[in-house]
């Protein structure tokens, strides 16, 4: 040992000794009583530490020798601090401590060695994105057949909600010219916290895997490049986790790497612009825990400097969030989005090959509609393509998709084997599972869900030889995972462990399971109180385990349908469901015509869900010619498209001439129209031959419209417009030959100053 190390170690023991001193003072004896049973110290070791009249000297020398604390790290004393809510102690044991570290080593350039281990650190941690970035898998059996996420991922649609009124919730969803939009436009320049929305299979998983790609890369066209240090963590394995420190640790370094978790802290708090990304809100177990670091960064009481990329489903929307934040969703591909993903991803720019595939989708309008998912069409794309042999199969719901999806991966194998016959095909997928079937739908209930699990427990509950046909097919996937062990007596060889943690290729994927076991429960002997077991699974969150359980199993179908009936909105819902038994409309006619003759409202509040569910309905009322009393857009208006002859709501879902409404209703809370918008608006009423009537509501329409042949259509129609702003008010009808309001009462015509003490929001943006 030379003089230096010599005396640089005896500098570090001496800085550590006044640590431990300046820390014993600060834990109480019911503190390290607490501490000491959560780290697991025997009752007789406990009694020893009671005994001393310094008692927290005595619980810090026994952490020292038993190797839970030293000169490089105290994680786990920090943890158990954490762990017990004395996130004041704790903050104030690690000021001390990199106070006393820091000045026992006087010689050291801190600077320096901050600098060379933030450039290993980036290494490491651009290394991991790279395995995960080329690791993307578009369909689970196709293993050889890995790509990059930048060679999957298409810009499809990403929308942001701009706020109107301040504090009160309103506002309306604009389209983003590009995903990196949140980085580049001035509207986003003050914003921290960016939550993106999108419903299962929507893509959120691949837009945030793409983040971390343009930054590893350092793409020249992407703002990130700027950007110093990018953290990407997927939450689904944050099991139970409170520090950030350790999931990074655990899940983005190597297990060999020699960066300590203080080390980690010392270097994010150390560089300049920082963006972190946290995939899959709906799937973290401890969405509840106010205390874990991923609460705190999204409530903006920790990394406040992060710009934090968060994504969710929209029935999980973390209610801890900080004001700075902005709200976005994706919507899904449309036509065009699908013809860039085939040419890009599927058929290598074949134009050709990638016409057949899209016509085989416009064959069939269900097919259509279910693709317009990003992961169903995903699938479909490739499967269509790739499959070796012809598969026939009627797909004219999401039962039958997923269920001719299973079964091309079971297929698939059973040719790579040379054991393939159609019979074979088919029973092997339609093999019972059923203790995977209860395990899935236990994993989905209550908001802390469970969909990771570790290999031997899962073995444990599913056998082995299912188990290994379902990660031989791809619909399980194992994923090693480093893991950190700090009970007492594990070895510094065993300190740091691998283990294979199990998950399903997708989500969507669980809640197929989950289908089964609630078709199977609730047509089984021992169903009872099913009101109490529809609500462990919410319909609306878990809008596929409703459905595909119908399509599995009518004698279920009926009985969810009687469920859904009984809930609000669950009308509309029930209409999905009734569609997945045979994918026609025989038997919901009378159904939808008692609904459409009561009138249908889509409201701007209603999830993605309920509006796809309405204009579902609106579309088969329009194919059987069945009339519908009145619409009412309630705050949903987005756009009007004259071109294609459709209205463009704030879903992204669009809503057609065709439809054989009667009485059309825009309704917008204290909003201002301009003249061009509602010229628009009239002139898709002319387009509807079966409207008779037109009328605004809640809302500051121009005076007076110019005359044209929209108005002289509508008149020779015999239809109506008019405009109230509330019950109580006077109400105005449009002369379709003046383009003016008149009072229903006496003809009079409502003067501008009229219209301007009208209370109005700002006006909102298409």
């Amino acid at each position: 040992m030379d003089a230096f190390t010599s005396t640089s170690k005896t500098a570090s023991n001496e800085g550590f000794g006044r640590f431990v001193v300046e820390v014993a003072s600060l834990l109480t004896l019911v503190t390290v009583k607490k501490l000491a049973v959560l780290l697991n110290f025997s009752p007789a070791e406990i009694d020893i530490i009671e005994r001393d009249p310094i008692p927290g000297y005595q619980f810090l020398s026994a952490l020292r020798e038993k190797g839970f604390i030293c000169e490089e790290s105290i994680s786990p004393l920090i943890d158990s601090l954490n762990s017990s809510d004395l996130h004041g102690i704790a903050e104030n044991v690690m000021k001390s401590f990199r106070r006393n570290i820091t000045r026992s080593h006087p010689q050291r350039d801190l600077t320096s060695d901050i600098q060379g281990k933030k450039e290993h650190f980036l290494k490491e941690i651009r290394e991991t994105y790279e395995d995960i970035c080329n690791g993307v898998q578009p369909v689970p059996y196709l293993r050889q057949r890995l790509m990059c996420v930048d060679n999957v991922f298409t810009d499809s649609g990403l929308e942001y909600f701009h706020k109107q009124g301040g504090t009160t919730g309103e506002g309306m969803w604009g389209k983003l010219d590009s995903y990196n939009s949140i980085f580049i436009d001035p509207r986003f320049l003050q914003a921290m916290v960016f939550l993106i929305l999108g419903e299962p299979g929507y893509g959120k998983s691949t837009l945030a895997l793409q983040y971390a790609y343009d930054w590893c890369k350092r793409s020249l066209s992407s703002p990130l490049k700027e950007v110093e240090i990018l953290i990407f963590l997927r939450l689904r394995y944050l099991k139970g986790l409170a520090s950030i420190f350790s999931a990074i640790k655990q899940f983005l370094l190597p297990c060999d790497s020699r960066l300590s978790e203080s080390d980690i802290e010392d270097i994010i708090l150390n560089c300049n612009s920082k963006v972190i990304v946290l995939d899959g809100f709906d799937e973290y177990l401890s969405s509840d825990n106010a205390n874990s670091d991923v609460t705190k960064i999204i409530s903006r009481q920790m990394f406040r400097d992060f710009r934090v990329i968060l994504t969710t489903r929209p029935s999980s929307i973390p209610t801890r969030l900080s004001y700075k934040t902005e709200k976005l969703r994706l919507i899904g591909f449309d036509k065009q989005s699908r013809e860039r993903y085939i040419l890009k991803a599927v058929v290598d720019c074949n134009s050709e090959a990638a016409a057949k595939i899209v016509q085989r989708l416009q064959q069939n309008p269900v097919l259509a509609d279910i693709c317009q998912v990003p992961l169903f069409f995903v699938m479909f794309a490739h499967l269509t393509y790739e499959k070796e042999t012809s598969f026939d199969s009627v797909l004219d719901s999401v039962t039958s998709f997923f269920r001719y999806v299973v079964s091309c991966f079971y297929e698939h194998i059973q040719i790579k084997t040379g054991s393939y016959n159609t019979a074979t095909a088919t029973s092997r997928c339609a093999t019972t599972h059923h203790q995977l079937n209860k395990l899935a739908f236990e994993s989905l209930q209550g908001k802390n869900q469970r969909l990771v699990w570790r290999k031997d427990t899962l073995i444990e509950k599913i056998g082995k030889i299912k188990y290994n046909e379902l990660v031989e097919i791809g619909i399980l996937v194992e994923e090693n995972v480093m893991t950190i062990v700090d009970d007492p007596g594990t070895s510094a060889a065993d300190h740091i462990q691998r283990r294979t943690d199990v998950t399903f290729y997708h989500k969507l994927f669980c809640e197929w399971y989950a289908a089964h076991y609630v078709a199977d429960y609730v047509t089984g002997p021992y169903a009872s109180n099913l009101q109490k077991f529809f609500e462990l699974l919410s319909p609306f969150s878990l809008q596929y385990v409703y459905r595909i359980a119908c399509g599995l199993n009518p004698a279920a179908a009926e009985k969810i349908i009687h469920y859904l009936h009984s809930i609000e909105g669950g009308d509309k819902f029930a209409i999905l469901c009734i569609l997945e038994q045979t994918g026609k409309v025989d038997k919901i006619k009378d159904i939808i015509r008692r609904m459409c003759s009561q009138g249908i409202i889509i409201s701007g509040h209603e999830s993605l869900l309920l509006q796809r569910s309405t204009m579902q309905l609106l579309e088969i009322a329009g194919r059987n010619e069945i009339p519908i009393e009145y619409l009412i857009l309630s705050n949903c208006l987005q756009s009007v498209d004259l071109a294609t002859g459709s209205i463009r709501i704030t879903s992204g879902l669009a809503l057609s001439s065709k439809t054989p409404v009667s009485l059309l209703q825009i309704s917008m809370t204290n909003r201002e129209i301009t003249e061009d918008e509602a010229i628009a608006i009239l002139e898709f009423s002319s387009m509807c031959p079966s409207i008779r009537g037109l009328r605004y509501w809640g809302c500051v329409p121009p005076v007076s419209f110019r005359c044209g042949s929209t108005l002289s259509t509508l008149k020779s129609r015999g239809a109506t417009v008019w405009w109230r702003w509330d019950e109580y008010s006077p109400r105005y009808y449009l002369n379709l030959q003046s383009g003016r309001w008149e009072n229903i009462c006496d003809q009079s015509e409502p003067t501008a100053n009229d219209f301007e003490q009208m209370p109005r929001g700002s006006r909102q943006e298409s």
